[in-house]
């Protein structure tokens, strides 16, 4: 990473402090989009660049966007007469982080490709935003290149599900 590389990871240690009516602007448009975007570059360059991005075809880039907060598991019909606290309705944490719910969800939405990595661009109050590097198993660009080639083994399809990607190691508690 160069110089403008590291200038750029610090600036975005504290996105609301440094970049200002900027990152205002930045939060308001993501909330006008749709859950899962296709955008055409990278919003972090340097971070993306990191994680395995290169600026060729067969590389695709996503946006999407979880709501914060825990779960809250479905009342039953019959619930007459009990009291609510036995329930467990609310402050239900779900087992899998919302970064992997966000690589899931975006895998849905483009089921030819395979999640090679995300990391996290923004958060209000009620939603988080991610950015998911997304990658062409089929195309010719990715299938000659020696440093990604592998994800077009059979044996690394449908990897996000199998929590293969680098959150869903991390939600198993295999990176420290």
């Amino acid at each position: 990473m160069g110089a403008a590389g590291k200038y750029m990871k610090q600036l975005w240690l504290n996105p609301k402090k440094n970049l200002g009516h900027l990152w205002k602007e930045k939060l308001i448009l993501l909330r006008k989009n749709p859950a899962v975007l296709r955008v055409e570059h990278p919003t972090r360059i340097e971070r993306a660049r990191t994680l395995g991005y290169r600026a060729k075809q067969g590389y695709v880039i996503l946006q999407s966007r979880i709501s914060k907060g825990g779960r809250e598991r479905p009342r039953r019909s019959i619930a007459k007469g009990r009291k609510p606290k036995n329930y467990g309705r609310v402050h239900f944490t779900f087992s899998k982080s919302k970064q992997l719910m966000a690589e899931q969800r975006a895998n849905r939405k483009y089921p030819n490709m395979e999640v090679l990595n995300s990391y996290y661009l923004a958060e209000d109050g009620k939603h988080k935003w991610y950015e998911i590097i997304m990658v062409d198993p089929v195309h010719i660009q990715i299938m000659t290149d020696k440093k990604i080639n592998w994800i077009c083994q059979r044996t690394h399809t449908r990897r996000v599900y199998r929590d293969l990607s680098s959150a869903g190691k991390r939600m198993r508690g295999l990176k420290k």
